[in-house]
């Protein structure tokens, strides 16, 4: 149940990230934060990445000014305040299946650079244990700018990839601009009264032409019509 407190323990677990919102009632916050801080530290610890901890200080200010904030507001505007987990885990986990299956090649890369990162950095260790001494200042300076040598790289790639994406998708624009045409259909188009008119008025020999050929056609001859009468008679005897 939310409760809105001051005074002295809210400073004491605020030290704390997620303390501070469990203390005032907001037990998604409160266990989110929680998870995102010393899932952090336990991840690090483990695989050896040391660069995970630059993540620490990020929580720990979001969960200490978020707790001050909830104490400095009105008590309408705390209580109106919703209990959700911080960047939405809930709907995350719910979408897993969905989102690891629409970003399948970006997770993979992800799951590929952080275990190479874990086998370089346990790999590294054992290095040092097998070289000399005298070796190990210069093997500990190429370890070191390896990792950063292809984080260059691959930065250097993903901006000449962005770079040549961009410019061919402005040729395939320019081309598509300049090639494009129209293609005449004859059978979409449809005169109107006033263009046969006219059409007449220039060439009067071939509309009386085709006037003539299409009357042809609908008076019918003396000899069909005689042929028709005889087949009459010839059923009504």
């Amino acid at each position: 149940m939310k409760k809105q407190k001051h005074g002295f323990w809210v400073f004491i677990f605020s030290l704390i990230p997620g303390a501070g919102e469990m203390y005032m009632g907001f037990k998604k916050q409160g266990i989110s934060i929680m998870l995102l801080f010393w899932g952090a530290i336990a991840l690090a610890s483990i695989t050896g990445l040391g660069w995970l901890a630059m993540f620490l200080p990020v929580i720990w200010f979001y969960s200490f000014f978020n707790v001050h904030n909830l104490k400095s507001l009105s008590e309408e505007e705390f209580y109106s305040v919703d209990d959700n987990y911080i960047l939405h885990m809930d709907q995350f986990s719910g979408d897993m299946g969905k989102f690891l299956q629409k970003h399948r090649n970006v997770t993979a890369w992800i799951l590929i650079l952080f275990g190479i990162c874990i086998l370089w950095s346990r790999f590294t260790a054992l290095l040092y244990l097998i070289i000399p001494d005298n070796l190990s200042h210069y093997a500990y300076e190429i370890c070191n700018s390896l990792p950063q040598i292809a984080i260059a790289i691959g930065i250097i790639a993903a901006g000449i990839y962005l770079l040549t994406q961009q410019k061919k998708k402005l040729e395939e624009e320019k081309n598509k601009d300049e090639h494009y045409w129209e293609p005449y259909r004859p059978y979409q188009q449809i005169a109107s009264p006033d263009d046969n008119s006219e059409a007449a008025e220039k060439n009067p020999e071939t509309f009386s032409s085709q006037d003539n050929i299409s009357s042809e056609n609908s008076i019918p001859s003396e000899n069909t019509v005689l042929s028709e009468n005889k087949k009459d008679t010839s059923s009504s005897e």
